[in-house]
């Protein structure tokens, strides 16, 4: 047989899962959130580092093109190539620009030849000079009025410069030499070196790096070779995040790579933080949920104790309660029931000469542990089940307490006692739902019989205890009327039944005026009965296997009041 589930356990059980898993569920979408939000900002870091760098580099190119055409139209510099007159005037004018620039830069001015007339730079080693040379030639040659291209040059100072802008300079539509400009790397790599921006690269049209600010990308010749692998840029083992634009005017390519690592370093992180975070929220959970199921189950447990005491025999198993709640309102309704069961047995010692009201009182005294007890453990499940449900329960159980220990009489009429059997049915189906039904069909003469408190009770109660030993459904039906001078109640129920030889049994039970099993409930009613009216009155028992049970109380039918 399973164990029945402690409703402290159950309480605490039902803290921890609405409390846990909804703040878990939290974590997890948090974590999720933030893992999103990460690579999100990623990649919007690194493509707004490759617009601000095209922006930027977008006004070099267009500064310098244009400059390079006016300068070399001045008449100052076209006089100074010609005659070699007028150079402070030149620079002058070259350094009213160049101070202006992000990127500075190195002027040349060249004879047609190749050989430098003039220089913003100090001498320059023999290479810078070849390479100054081979352009205008290669301008010359070519025919190209206007020239803007990388090339890595080295000048004084260790030095280096990485894009020209060359322009032919004409007088009288010819060629008398040339005017260059030689931007420098190192205001390149400031100009590229932007905040959230790991590592920027700017190429030509044919992939020859013009600046970077980080080598580790420079292939074969300076070129920039990127291994892409799953979406992600490889370098050196490293993955990365790229990001591409370009400046279309000058063929100018500008790549923007974010590394990865730092952001699996982050997400892994996280889950460290939310595991340990989880592991103790749930210890925290535990301690509090065990705190809170004792704080909140201490009322029922002391209800179920002394309910139990009270079976054993303890008379004195009064509870105090002091909640405030539905669980007062019970205890109060207990306390109240079990001091007018002393009152009972106090009467009954007194009046030991009228041994049948005695035994009648005492017989009668037995039903109501029985049925508090029962009502209890189904209040126990219920109320975990549904709070509001266990509301009703309380209030139905106190309408049944009040009924059950009023002192108007041991006698009422029929409609009130198959009210408190109604109200007692409703309980039973708020724990067993759609797997009990009931009705009542009696007689408006029997209705106002009187019979004695309570007699249905522990009828009713053994067809719900034995009717759902074999069938999963059971349905209770309740009929009265009136024969002659005699009032009939008959209560069937469509459960399994009894087998001959069980029949037989219970109703030598039910029969034995010594009876000392522990089966006392039909006992009691019969034996009840028989003390009130005399023995040919009672109850009857029949059943079928497999078809029900059907239980007969036959009492004598009267309309008014009648001590035994």
């Amino acid at each position: 047989m399973a164990q029945k589930r402690n409703f402290k356990d159950s309480i605490r059980r039902m803290f921890l899962l609405h409390a846990f898993v909804p703040i878990f569920l939290l974590f997890i979408l948090f974590l999720i959130f933030t893992v999103v939000n990460a690579r999100f900002m990623l990649i919007h870091q690194t493509k707004e580092a490759g617009r601000t760098i095209r922006s930027s580099l977008g006004e070099v190119y267009r500064s310098y093109n244009e400059e390079v055409n006016r300068m070399a139209g001045l008449p100052q510099v076209i006089e100074y190539a010609d005659t070699r007159r007028g150079s402070p005037r030149v620079y002058e004018e070259f350094y009213n620009f160049n101070n202006r620039q992000q990127v500075k830069s190195i002027m040349h001015i060249l004879n047609k030849n190749g050989e430098i007339l003039a220089s913003s730079a100090n001498l320059s080693p023999e290479s810078s000079e070849n390479a100054l040379k081979a352009i205008v030639l290669r301008m010359s040659r070519t025919g190209q009025p206007l020239l803007a291209e990388s090339n890595h040059i080295r000048f004084s100072h260790d030095r280096y410069t990485v894009y020209t802008f060359a322009k032919e300079i004409r007088k009288d539509g010819k060629i008398i030499g040339y005017l260059t400009y030689q931007l420098y790397e190192e205001d390149f790599q400031k100009l590229i070196f932007v905040q959230n921006n790991e590592i920027a690269i700017v190429t030509d049209q044919h992939q020859t790096i013009i600046a970077t600010t980080n080598n580790i990308v420079r292939g074969l010749l300076n070129k920039l070779t990127l291994e892409k692998e799953n979406g992600y840029i490889v370098i050196n083992n490293g993955k990365y995040y790229g990001s591409e634009t370009s400046i279309p005017q000058a063929q100018w390519r500008i790549y923007t790579l974010n590394a990865i690592q730092l952001m699996n370093y982050t997400y892994l992180s996280l889950v460290v933080f939310f595991t340990v975070a989880s592991v103790l929220l749930l210890f925290l959970i535990q301690i509090l949920a065990r705190t809170v199921s004792s704080r909140h189950t201490r009322a029922i447990d002391k209800l179920i104790y002394a309910v139990r005491e009270l079976q054993a025999g303890n008379m004195q198993s009064y509870v105090h309660i002091d909640s405030g709640d539905e669980f007062e309102t019970l205890a109060n309704q207990y306390n109240t029931m079990l001091a007018r069961l002393n009152e009972l047995l106090t009467r009954n010692e007194e009046l030991s000469d009228l041994r049948r009201v005695a035994e009648v009182k005492h017989l009668q005294s037995q039903f109501h542990p029985h049925f508090i007890f029962n009502v209890l453990e189904t209040l126990r499940y219920t109320i975990v089940v549904d709070n509001k449900l266990a509301q009703d329960i309380v209030l139905i159980l106190s309408r049944l307490l009040r009924y059950s220990i009023s002192t108007e009489g041991s006698t009422v009429i029929l409609k009130d006692d198959l009210n408190y059997v109604a109200d007692y049915l409703k309980l039973q189906q708020m724990r067993f739902k759609e797997r009990l039904g009931y009705t009542m069909n009696v007689s408006e003469e029997a209705m106002g019989a009187l019979v004695p408190r309570l007699m249905l009770q522990v009828v009713i109660e053994n067809s719900i205890k034995y009717g759902y030993r074999q069938k999963e459904r059971l349905h209770i039906s309740v009929n009265g009327y009136v024969a002659g001078s005699d009032l009939t109640i008959e209560v069937k129920d469509d459960g399994g039944g009894m087998s001959e030889e069980r029949l037989r049994q219970v109703r030598g039970i039910m029969l034995d005026p010594d009876n000392e099993s522990p089966h006392i409930g039909l006992n009691n009613l019969h034996r009840r009965l028989v003390l009130m009216y005399g023995e040919r009155y009672g109850i009857r028992i029949d059943s079928v296997p497999g078809e029900g049970t059907a239980a007969s109380i036959t009492i004598p039918f009267r309309k008014e009041d009648a001590d035994v």
